[in-house]
């Protein structure tokens, strides 16, 4: 759908919310006006489908400059014009961003009680009752999150862009050991030494360590030997005595052995992610993924053996050849395992993956939504609790992915993470690490992100940290 702006040029903000309500590939116009006349800006947006045409207006006091106020204008102006269009009102109104949540974060921590968030995401917003729900019960594991937080924390983030093969919907970057079985050893040296410049970097800062997550990739394509060189250096250079959380993401249980387990156990970490997708061999074929859900049931009794109690276990709505019932009786079966977190993700069909050229047999938009609520159904029956949420460009119906937890057992790297509360320090191939200057202004550092760029370029990444040192010292 072709949009033509005047009198602004907040592409970005118009861009995404027609991407999230109408989709990528939709077919029509948008006409996005801003204007100010006599003390008032006016918002005016007219969309064109067919012969169809429908128009949506705001105003705004000239005088009002903030920046949030104009954009939330913006973007209800084109709601209003988008709104006829649609078969049904969106779930997520005409909220666009990743992390809907900050909204109702913001609120609550402003002082704002759960029911006045409420009325702001159905009034301002026009978001469902029951995504409203789903984002201020997210909102408040956030605020305890934040009760846990000190000035001086920062989380890490360690990634490691291998994976054994590439399962059909993935659009991470990253390298399958296979074709270069050299590489990863060259990569990992490469690491050791930004781990040693980066603890060097939070002494001389002043700043210490909260959430730790070690992520892919998959992180245990690396054999025992070399997780357990990895984590040491980890402890070595890092200050770790006030770590909350110390996460290894296992991924796929085709590389999870007793022996890798017990190192990453005895090497620091106390949770870790074990991740089948599905619990339906044939849909583990169709994904790509070589293991099976008997895999998956061997993986979790050796976890529980090694020792590990916080274990998340993540699911897909919507994956090729899937269908209600096998996605209900994926689910069925993690919460009968009683994992701490249950993580459900919506197949976001990106460009960078084999699925997005070859979208067959996926479930229906409709299919999809009933996975969904059958989750949040089935999950809160069981005690869980949804305690962060994020949504994807491309994601099937526009909707999200939900982190669940039981006994308030949540993921703080994550709540941090997503909700942007501190400084979050990437390091490896693809890292982006983000600096918080003020509640709407980031500074970031990237990393390289092919494991190849990362280690041609690693005299760039250790330059970047003298520079992130200084901006550090500031906070």
């Amino acid at each position: 759908m072709e949009i033509k702006l005047i009198g602004h040029d907040c592409l970005y903000q118009v861009e995404q919310l027609q991407q999230a309500l109408f989709g990528v590939d939709a077919v029509g116009s948008a006409v996005s006006e801003v204007r100010k006349e006599d003390g008032i800006i006016h918002f005016f947006t007219q969309i064109t489908v067919g012969d169809k045409v429908t128009c949506g207006s705001r105003q705004l006091p000239a005088e009002n400059e903030d920046i949030r106020a104009f954009y939330r204008c913006l973007r209800q102006s084109y709601f209003d014009a988008a709104l006829p269009h649609l078969p049904e009102p969106p779930a997520w109104g005409a909220l666009s961003g990743v992390r809907p949540t900050k909204i109702s974060t913001k609120h609550l921590l402003e002082g704002g009680t759960a029911e006045s968030a409420g009325e702001l995401l159905k009034n301002e917003y026009y978001v469902t009752p029951e995504r409203r729900s789903l984002a201020i019960a997210c909102s408040e594991s956030t605020v305890r999150a934040v009760k846990l937080m000190e000035k001086q924390d920062v989380s890490l983030y360690i990634g490691i862009p291998f994976c054994p093969t590439r399962c059909s919907y993935c659009s991470f970057v990253s390298r399958t050991v296979g074709k270069k079985p050299g590489l990863l050893e060259e990569y990992l040296q490469a690491l050791l030494q930004e781990i040693e410049m980066t603890g060097k970097v939070l002494r001389e800062s002043g700043k210490t360590v909260r959430s730790l997550y070690i992520g892919g990739g998959t992180p245990t394509t690396l054999s025992a030997h070399q997780l357990k060189k990895l984590m040491t250096a980890v402890s070595s250079h890092m200050d770790l005595s006030r770590c909350l959380e110390y996460t290894v993401e296992g991924g796929r249980p085709d590389t999870l052995t007793s022996e890798k387990l017990a190192v990453i156990k005895e090497s620091g970490a106390d949770r870790i992610s074990i991740n089948p997708q599905t619990m339906i061999d044939s849909v583990l074929s169709a994904c790509g993924r070589p293991h099976t859900a008997q895999d998956v049931r061997r993986v979790y009794g050796q976890a529980l053996d090694a020792g590990f109690r916080d274990i998340n276990m993540d699911l897909i709505a919507g994956l090729p050849q899937d269908s209600f019932d096998g996605f209900c009786q994926s689910l069925d079966e993690l919460i009968a395992m009683n994992p701490s977190n249950i993580t459900v993700h919506t197949l976001a069909l990106k460009k960078g993956a084999d699925l997005f050229e070859n979208r067959q047999k996926l479930p229906s938009r409709q299919e999809v939504a009933r996975m969904l609520d059958y989750s949040r159904e089935q999950l809160a029956k069981a005690g869980y609790k949804p305690y962060y949420l994020y949504r994807q460009k491309y994601m099937s119906g526009n909707y999200e992915n939900i982190g669940w937890s039981r006994d308030n057992r949540d993921c703080l790297y994550n709540i941090y993470m997503m909700e942007e509360l501190h400084p979050i320090i990437s390091l490896g191939g693809g890292g982006m690490t983000k600096v918080s200057l003020t509640d709407i202004k980031l500074e970031r550092f990237h990393n390289p992100k092919f494991p190849e760029q990362y280690i041609q370029q690693f005299d760039k990444v250790l330059s970047q940290k003298e520079e992130l040192c200084q901006l550090l010292k500031t906070l």
